[in-house]
């Protein structure tokens, strides 16, 4: 032990911050469950009635694109703090209601990693795929939020991560 070379404090701090380092760029791929429905549920009824709500705006209004029906699910007061998307249900009807329909509607096929609901609030987090930007032909995943408020069983406010 007295023959054996004093270790800096500063040279350890360093390989160990490498150590870290190095560790956080070895991702673990971000998957959807297998039943992305089910997650949609809760024992309480007004958290359940929310996630139901939720689970429609996902599958018949951006799934489906059944604009048509947005009045069922959104109040007309809507707030988007989404950069790209205009508040008040009609901005939400004109940005998303272009949009081709999906194949299928018989049930949802966003693939969903988790749903949670606290009060008035769901959130629902939703893996995303995207080309590595140090080498495009490769993909990496990460997360996704949607969140709503609900405010009478119909979603008033909504947060996602968008940038302009």
């Amino acid at each position: 032990m007295a023959n054996e070379p004093k270790r800096s404090p500063r040279l350890l701090m360093i390989a160990a911050l490498f150590l870290v380092s190095t560790a956080a760029f070895a991702q673990e791929p971000v998957v959807g469950v297998a039943d992305p429905e089910s997650l949609f549920t809760d024992a309480n009824p007004k958290l359940n009635a929310n996630k139901q709500a939720t689970l429609h705006i996902m599958k018949d209004l951006l799934q489906c694109n059944h604009w048509d029906e947005a009045d069922k699910w959104l109040t007309a007061r809507y707030v988007q703090h989404n950069p790209k998307v205009a508040s008040g249900r009609e901005g939400v009807v004109k940005f998303f209601g272009t949009r081709p329909r999906a194949p299928t509607c018989d049930k949802l096929t966003t693939k969903i990693v988790a749903v949670l609901a606290d009060r008035d609030l769901v959130t629902v987090v939703i893996p995303r795929e995207r080309a590595d930007p140090k080498d495009p032909s490769k993909t990496y995943t990460t997360s996704w939020f949607d969140m709503w408020r609900f405010v009478g069983g119909k979603a008033d406010e909504h947060w996602d991560p968008a940038t302009k």
